[in-house]
């Protein structure tokens, strides 16, 4: 495992492994337990420069080869994740904290949007549109949209960065991928070495492992990409969106949540406890699509409350090395402490901790709150870590007023028994996404991935994917003479 944090530790700029030539080093920690994995040389904003020239300079031959020529290497490359799934789930817990259960949960669904890449290659199709004029042939054709910047976050980076650079570069186009600083090797590197270990040509996909300190919008204002596919907070997506939008790009957008689990008075109890504590504490909370709320109907909400709580103290928290931990440690210090920070709003404001562990450097260990008042903005807030906020209504109006109270609309879900009436509340629901007696946390290949409000602009996965990478192009062919008035 170590030497993917000494020879990945580079920047990948025009099919060739280089240091950066910034002023200062990133130092990659574990989050754990505070090993220094790697320090890399920051790229600049010349770099970025070259990174945009070597994807622009290749994408044009890569877009003319032949797609079945271009599935190839994305067959081969998602045979080299199955065959170094071990040590990339090694990474995957060393550099993020992510627990065993996480990495294979991420490495499938990396694996899986892979597959569809594959599939990508061959999507683009054209299309022959009737002319009210004579002897005239429209035709629209598909065609990639250049080059791509790709900004992926913390949490899920390696399925996350994949999951656009991939289709991208199905579609025909190049990429410049930029990773979270705190996970530059599983986010960013890391993926280039796949890539080119599966026989992508140089210059296509690039890596640019930098800071904003140093390149300021340099990664967005260059004039070579025509999309940029963000992942991460809203507030700088919004600085994403407001600069693309300057420059006549097209931004993709995958922002924060502030999703609910609701239970209706007429639920599986036990399952939706189950499917709380998942959809809560899954990689500590880490996750934009994670329950923050959960609502419980009051006439359940004693026997819920109870098995709710009892469940969550049986979360192991510690080594995410070891296979039976369940919450390992959030990403880093800032986050610990802003983490403690929310907790201690929330108890000001007059809520009860039914549970509430101790705080070890990064290691938070699971806390239930409830009781929280009404106009609480923590109720209304992103809280990305272990902290589960329990919720009572009267009825179902009531529920869909408080899920739909919040500035965000990324996921949800709605337990009851009667399938309808949990599609009818998810319909009242002004999310991307919402899923009936199930949890909040999914993503397929297939389906399109979103959010309304402040979780985001755009769509990604299936035919979304395909509307987000390419443009359409109007080839007119006139048969015939053509008449002209003058």
């Amino acid at each position: 495992m170590s030497s993917y944090f000494t020879d990945l530790a580079q920047q990948y700029i025009g099919g060739e492994w280089r240091p950066g030539t910034g002023s200062w080093d990133i130092i990659d920690f574990n989050p754990y337990d505070g090993e220094k994995l790697a320090s890399i040389t920051i790229a600049t904003v010349d770099e970025v420069d070259q990174a945009y020239r070597a994807a622009a300079g290749a994408q044009k031959e890569w877009a003319a080869t032949n797609p079945y020529t271009r599935r190839g290497v994305f067959e081969k490359a998602l045979r080299i994740i199955e065959e170094r799934e071990q040590e990339i789930a090694e990474v995957i817990i060393a550099e993020l904290g992510g627990t065993r259960l996480k990495a294979a949960f991420e490495l499938h669904l990396a694996k899986e949007f892979l597959r569809e890449s594959v599939n990508l290659a061959l999507r683009p199709e054209g299309k022959i549109i009737p002319s009210p004029v004579d002897g005239k042939e429209n035709r629209l054709y598909l065609v990639p949209v250049g080059v791509v910047g790709v900004i992926s976050p913390f949490n899920f980076p390696f399925l996350l960065s994949l999951k656009s650079v991939a289709p991208a570069l199905a579609l025909g186009n190049g990429v410049v991928l930029k990773p979270h600083q705190n996970t530059p090797i599983v986010g960013g590197s890391l993926v280039a070495k796949i890539f080119e270990d599966a026989g992508l040509p140089g210059g296509l996909l690039n890596v640019v492992i930098t800071d904003i300190a140093e390149i300021g919008d340099a990664f967005l204002e260059h004039p070579v990409p025509k999309v940029i596919s963000f992942t991460g907070s809203d507030k700088v997506g919004r600085h994403v969106a407001t600069v693309c939008a300057a420059q006549f790009k097209r931004s993709v957008l995958e922002l924060g949540g502030n999703s609910a689990l609701v239970v209706l008075d007429d639920a599986d109890v036990d399952y939706a406890v189950d499917a709380a504590v998942f959809s809560r504490y899954v990689h500590q909370g880490q996750v934009c699509m994670a329950a923050n709320r959960i609502l419980v109907d009051r006439s359940v909400e004693a026997e819920f409350t109870e098995k709710f709580v009892a469940k969550v103290r049986t979360l192991k928290t510690g080594d995410p090395r070891d296979p039976e931990t369940v919450i390992g440690p959030v990403i880093n210090s800032s986050q610990a402490d802003a983490l403690s920070a929310t907790v201690e709003q929330a108890l000001a404001e007059g809520a009860t901790a039914l549970v509430r562990g101790t705080v070890r450097d990064n290691l938070i260990e699971p806390v239930v709150l409830t009781g929280l008042p009404a106009d609480s903005a923590v109720l209304r807030q992103e809280i990305f870590g272990p902290v589960a906020l329990l919720v009572p209504f009267d009825g179902e109006e009531e529920a869909v007023r408080l899920v739909n109270d919040t500035p965000y609309g990324l996921s949800g879900a709605v337990h009851t028994a009667d399938v309808e009436r949990g599609v009818s509340f998810a319909k009242q629901i002004d999310t991307g996404m919402f899923h009936v007696n199930d949890g909040t946390v999914h993503d397929e290949p297939l389906v399109a991935f979103g959010g309304e409000k402040s979780s985001g602009i755009g769509r990604l996965n299936g035919e979304a994917t395909v509307e987000a990478f390419t443009t359409q192009k109007w080839i007119s062919v006139q048969h015939g003479r053509s008449f002209f008035p003058f």
